[in-house]
């Protein structure tokens, strides 16, 4: 009897053992990634890791300071391809003109030096009025006017530069601007800084226009890729507010499992007809976020910027919006 009682206690113990080792098993089997998804509840679609590159830089420039501009390509959970850190016309289409770029080895001390009758005009209204802008991106931009990409930053990433255009045009007229923050570490939108290894860059828009235009909080702005982000539950929206004030902008040693949140971009967004009532107005920045009161390209034509009444425009989170669209109608 005390043998058929000490079977039966051994024969419960080892089925007892064998079912905690297989909830075990399970759960370790489940991916991290998987797991956080799961609290990820957003209109965006969500990747994870580097990006594998397409081309190694864009452009090559031997200053100092100057960063690779590279382009990379990566998958979503669905299938779904993305380019990183977006998808750009640098080598399709015209450069804007230098104010400040070292990479031409144009660093002229102030406008006085400027050569502005050597400065194109982009036809968009053979009867309309020639309108001159001035513009500085952190990193990138290109420039729509009525739908039409007239010129694209000669410098995707680094050294800081700055441009000026003439186009013209009948009033109203719109003005959309395709802007990139661009990233060292494709697909997690961080770079080399601050004694980190993968540290969250900043972007900021500033531009001001001859006939008395200036960004400002009038302007919409909406975000089409935002990384690096470390925990997906830091992410919500309203409406079309895409809000990430509550996730780290923290730099790491090694941020490679991070995700990236991606939303297609309308293929309308730079035309006059397309509705943007629904975007977010542009978050304005003072100089001092931004970081331009070390910046040639910048504070040597200082009065075309801030000196006009402009500020620095960016979506609602200058530091892990990546890709932004803004956009402004002129009356």
């Amino acid at each position: 009897m005390k043998n058929n009682i000490l079977f039966l206690f051994l024969l419960i113990t080892i089925i007892s053992c064998k079912e905690k080792n297989a909830k075990s098993s399970t759960n370790e089997s489940i991916p991290k990634e998987t797991t956080n998804e799961k609290i990820y509840n957003g209109t965006g679609n969500v990747t994870q890791g580097l990006a594998e590159t397409q081309i190694k830089s864009l452009i090559s420039c031997n200053q100092g300071g100057s960063r690779i501009s590279g382009v990379g390509e990566i998958k979503d959970d669905l299938g779904n391809s993305w380019t990183v850190p977006g998808i750009n016309h640098f080598n399709e289409t015209t450069k804007a003109s230098d104010l400040y770029n070292e990479c031409n080895s144009i660093t002229p001390n102030n406008l006085s030096e400027i050569d502005m009758n050597s400065v194109p005009v982009f036809e968009i209204d053979s009867d309309g009025e020639i309108i001159t802008g001035y513009l500085f991106a952190d990193n990138y931009f290109e420039l729509y006017i009525n739908g039409k990409l007239i010129a694209v930053d000669p410098i995707p990433f680094t050294p800081f530069n700055s441009n000026i255009v003439k186009f013209k045009v009948k009033k109203p007229y719109t003005i959309a601007v395709k802007l990139i923050d661009w990233e060292e570490h494709l697909g997690l939108g961080s770079e080399n800084n601050r004694g980190k290894d993968f540290h969250p860059g900043d972007g900021g828009f500033i531009a001001s226009f001859s006939d008395g235009t200036i960004t400002n909080s009038k302007w919409k702005a909406q975000t089409f890729y935002t990384a690096p982000i470390s925990d997906l539950s830091c992410l919500s929206e309203i409406g079309e507010k895409r809000i990430s004030s509550n996730c780290s902008t923290d730099g790491v040693d090694n941020g490679t499992a991070f995700y990236g949140i991606h939303w297609k971009i309308p293929e309308n967004s730079f035309d006059v007809t397309f509705n943007d009532s629904q975007w977010p107005n542009a978050t304005t920045y003072t100089e001092d976020e931004i970081g331009v009161n070390n910046k040639k390209a910048y504070m040597n034509f200082i009065e075309k910027f801030s000196g006009k009444g402009a500020e620095f425009i960016w979506s609602t989170n200058v530091v892990l919006d990546n890709e932004v669209i803004v956009r402004y109608k002129v009356e």
